[in-house]
């Protein structure tokens, strides 16, 4: 597994709530953090049907691009009741002809699951894929995932995404409810950061 020793990292983002995550998932090391979107870098269309896949793509994209290693997330919420679904789609239930509306798309899911009597509890899981890529073309993958089930009418405001409708297990907040602080250590993409820094930061 290659080390990580550049002085500079690109997150492959343009998503503002994930690049506050990551960089402050990034902050104990000693690296330059700055964003796709910051370098005014195009977000390359993500053609896979798997997070590995178009982590990969959004990784390798911007690595090339800006000539440092960037490290990318695809990132999405699996229903059990709808058959992982949205998973890999997770953003584009969202689109709208307005830019991104999660409300609709919490809306959409909790309906689906409506619409086919889900049993409760209607079991639900995040998962996290980083991408960490070097302009060679090299990369590392790493994955995590965390579990818990779907809480309706929506609660909270902070975080982002599905957080408000996402209960983690043995909590009785939801991701939405929580603070930065309490969220952080329970979420799939500190899981996958764990490995990425075992495997890619630890000295």
């Amino acid at each position: 597994m290659r080390t990580f020793d550049s002085s500079k990292l690109v997150i492959a983002t343009h998503n503002a709530g994930k690049l506050r995550e990551i960089s402050a998932l990034l902050a104990p090391f000693d690296v330059a953090v700055t964003s796709a979107g910051e370098l005014g870098l195009e977000e390359p269309e993500e053609t896979e049907a798997t997070f590995i896949g178009n982590a990969r793509i959004k990784a390798h994209f911007a690595a090339k691009a800006s000539g440092y290693p960037a490290l990318a997330d695809d990132s999405g919420i699996e229903v059990d009741a709808l058959g992982g679904r949205p998973g890999v789609y997770t953003a584009d239930w969202a689109e709208t002809p307005n830019g991104r509306d999660f409300v609709l798309a919490m809306t959409r899911v909790w309906e689906e699951c409506e619409g086919i009597a889900a049993p409760q509890p209607r079991r639900a899981r995040f998962r996290a894929t980083l991408c960490l890529a070097w302009p060679d073309g090299h990369d590392e993958i790493f994955e995590g995932a965390a579990e818990g089930q779907l809480v309706w009418p929506m609660r909270g405001n902070q975080g982002f995404g599905f957080d408000p409708m996402f209960l983690p297990d043995g909590h009785d907040l939801t991701f939405g409810e929580m603070s930065p602080e309490q969220k952080a250590p329970l979420t799939h993409r500190t899981a996958a950061f764990e490995k990425l820094v075992a495997g890619c930061f630890a000295r």
